[in-house]
């Protein structure tokens, strides 16, 4: 059986960002994965409000990252239901793909919340972090670029005020977003 070598990229994806893609890029170009699987949260750990349902931040994902070959988005979480959480997506997919290995894209950014991840320990162990940097974040070893510093909330109230978000967003997701009217309420 042959091993593949996954990179596991989850978050809110609300919307997915230039930011999320370049972390995908990096990851497939210049880190030791086969693939990357995007899999967006169904209901964020810490109770952050999602701005798109499940099904638009799904679908926009596919959109996002559907230039390259080796991305898979996972509906994973919304089968699983209830709070997301790492440690429990990580062993549902090792239980479904038994020939994978994983590992966790993350942001440097997300370094120093991890004290407040359910069993980060255990994740660790499970899908070692592949960290990529993050503008306004210290360099992390392993990875001499930082990806910029976008951010989806900046992305949602753009939108909410016809800001232009060129360059900031994959266009098909753009158009996907002004087709579905998404983030037209938000702050």
């Amino acid at each position: 059986m042959t091993t593949r070598r996954v990179a596991i990229y989850g978050g809110s994806f609300d919307p997915p960002h230039l930011g999320h893609v370049l972390s995908v890029a990096w990851a497939l170009s210049a880190a030791d994965v086969d693939a990357v699987w995007i899999i967006p949260t169904w209901k964020h750990a810490f109770d952050k409000e999602h701005g798109a349902s499940f099904e638009q931040r799904l679908s926009m994902c596919k959109l996002a990252f559907s230039v390259f070959r080796d991305v898979e988005v996972s509906d994973i979480e919304q089968r699983l239901g209830g709070v997301s959480r790492t440690l429990d997506t990580l062993d549902a997919l090792e239980s479904e793909h038994p020939d994978a290995v994983f590992r966790l894209l993350i942001g440097a950014d997300v370094l120093p919340t991890t004290n407040r991840w359910h069993r980060w320990d255990e994740v660790v162990k499970v899908a070692p972090p592949l960290v990529i940097g993050r503008q306004g974040s210290p360099v992390p070893e392993g990875c001499p670029i930082s990806i910029p510093n976008i951010n989806s909330t900046d992305i949602r109230s753009g939108f909410a005020h016809a800001a232009d978000v060129t360059g900031l967003v994959p266009t098909a997701v753009i158009e996907h977003i002004g087709s579905h009217g998404l983030y037209q309420g938000e702050g």
